[in-house]
């Protein structure tokens, strides 16, 4: 079965750092396009960043200079390096992968950012 289990989310304060990750299972991992998204609380899921099978990577305006996305296609894993964290920046995180017709997403991990 394929799964996506996401981890790494938490409590940080602003200006804080977290690392999230996203193992994936049940997929050939080198196939697909991996994203992260986020929904904060009331607020539609928008894309936060994205990294192609190639490598390629794309960020939303909000997170640009602060977020890093990256893959390991060895261990099945996408993560999201977050840096100079934002109160703003409070959302639920979830891992999307994608290919042709296949979509699938992680129950998310919870990130807050607060003092």
């Amino acid at each position: 079965q394929v799964q996506l289990v996401e981890s790494g989310g938490g409590l940080v304060q602003p200006g804080g750092s977290l690392r999230l990750s996203c193992a994936a299972s049940g997929i050939a991992f080198w196939f697909y396009d991996m994203s992260w998204y986020r929904q904060a609380p009331g607020k539609q899921r928008e894309l936060v960043a994205g990294i192609s099978s190639g490598g390629t990577t794309n960020y939303a305006d909000s997170v640009k200079g602060r977020f890093t996305i990256s893959r390991d296609n060895a261990k099945n894993t996408v993560y999201l390096q977050m840096s100079s964290l934002k109160p703003e920046d409070t959302a639920v995180y979830y891992c999307n992968a994608k290919f042709s017709i296949n979509n699938f997403w992680g129950q998310g991990t919870r990130v807050t950012v607060s003092s």
